[in-house]
């Protein structure tokens, strides 16, 4: 069976209740700047991540595998993979 090409979007963020600094940062500039309604910011990364698995749940597997291993800080951080070919 040949590998297909997967093209995934890892998102990070901080799990509920972990203090969020940078987020609180910007949640304060925002309303310095005149931005009225914003309730709270959380910050977090994205990852783009193009791989090569034998089927979708093979590339999921492997994402998951990656995430616990080094994107994400799965103490403090949740992730979310999403996947198109």
């Amino acid at each position: 069976m040949s590998n297909k090409t997967f093209n995934a979007q890892v998102r990070v963020t901080l799990k509920n209740g972990v203090l969020d600094p940078q987020g609180k940062a910007i949640e304060g500039a925002l309303g310095s700047l005149g931005f009225e309604g914003v309730n709270q910011v959380r910050q977090g990364k994205t990852f783009d991540v193009q791989l090569e698995a034998s089927s979708k749940k093979a590339a999921e597997d492997q994402l998951a595998n990656m995430c616990e291993k080094l994107l994400a800080n799965t103490v403090i951080e949740d992730y979310a993979v999403s996947i198109s070919t």
